[in-house]
């Protein structure tokens, strides 16, 4: 049958006028209902929390999301039918990427926690479980009890990563600090101020160890090499005006800086391109110089 040119066109505005639908789920579809264990059962419905009402649910935290670009929480109570004085809080917050989920998960994490097989990353304990996939940061609190039997965390928590985008990849962004120096879990993804200076914007630092002595290792996220070559020149001018002992080396294509920072001692840093990576309260600036090399090496290629 032969559809008149005007209704095709009036059919072709109309769907390109509609919203695309998002593959991702409604936050209140995130949490599973009426269970997410065997025997923990919802209490009431998903409560939902925005920008403005993140405080009424935890009081005290809530500022420490917006950086990480949070969106939504969605929240919801599982009582245990054998003991309904015992229940878990769940809670799914949307944040405003992969990396800053991650972000969050990492400023609860500790480097001694133990780890969960769940979502990109994940830590469990007796009372409680963390994990992040895609944008999604989800925590488990048992609440009435000091433990329970972590395979009830684990299936909970299981039963709501199978609502969640199926990105269960790690932030390209970590692929710099795989060297061996660098400690094992210990990579944060700071949203604003890098080690406190606002020139530094956001960037992601992490622990590592140059033969017997502690360091710090950082990567500036910057999206141009103007821009990087911008911060780097912003702290010459700190260090030159705060620190002592500053040299800059190199040329447009690739900057070094050592010298004395005022509040971090001995650093080194370089700029390559729109990489930017540095080195702080180091001893031996030989083999700080070589693990920068390494991040901005592995930088360079994500």
């Amino acid at each position: 049958m032969h559809i008149p040119r005007i209704t095709c066109l009036m059919l072709f505005l109309l769907c390109t006028a509609l919203p695309v639908q998002s593959a991702e789920q409604a936050m209140d579809k995130l949490l599973p209902a009426p269970a997410c264990a065997d025997g923990w059962i919802m209490d009431g419905k998903v409560t939902q929390y925005d920008k403005d009402s993140l405080f009424d649910r935890i009081n005290g935290e809530s500022e420490l999301y917006f950086p990480y670009g949070f969106e939504k929480l969605a929240y919801a109570r599982y009582e245990s039918r054998k003991d309904p004085k015992i229940a878990l809080d769940a809670d799914v917050y949307a944040m405003g990427s992969l990396l800053d989920s991650f972000g969050m998960f990492a400023n609860y994490r500790r480097k001694d926690s133990t780890g969960a097989a769940i979502g990109a990353e994940g830590t469990i304990s007796s009372s409680q479980m963390l994990f992040y996939q895609d944008r999604y940061l989800v925590r488990l609190q048992v609440t009435g009890a000091t433990t329970i039997n972590q395979d009830v965390l684990l299936a909970c928590g299981k039963a709501i990563e199978k609502n969640l985008p199926r990105n269960t990849g790690r932030p390209r962004e970590l692929d710099a600090f795989q060297v061996p120096a660098v400690v094992k879990k210990s990579e944060r993804y700071i949203a604003q101020s890098l080690l406190g200076y606002d020139f530094f914007r956001r960037g992601i630092i992490a622990d590592a160890v140059l033969g017997k002595d502690e360091a710090q290792v950082f990567v500036v996220l910057e999206t141009t090499a103007d821009a990087a070559r911008a911060t780097f020149d912003r702290y010459h001018a700190y260090l030159k005006t705060g620190g002592s002992g500053v040299q800059v080396s190199g040329s447009s294509g690739r900057m070094s800086l050592e010298a004395i920072d005022p509040l971090y001692g001995a650093v080194v840093v370089q700029q390559a391109g729109r990489s930017l990576a540095g080195a702080v309260r180091i001893r031996d600036r030989a083999a700080a110089k070589q693990l920068v090399e390494q991040v901005l090496a592995r930088t360079d290629k994500k």
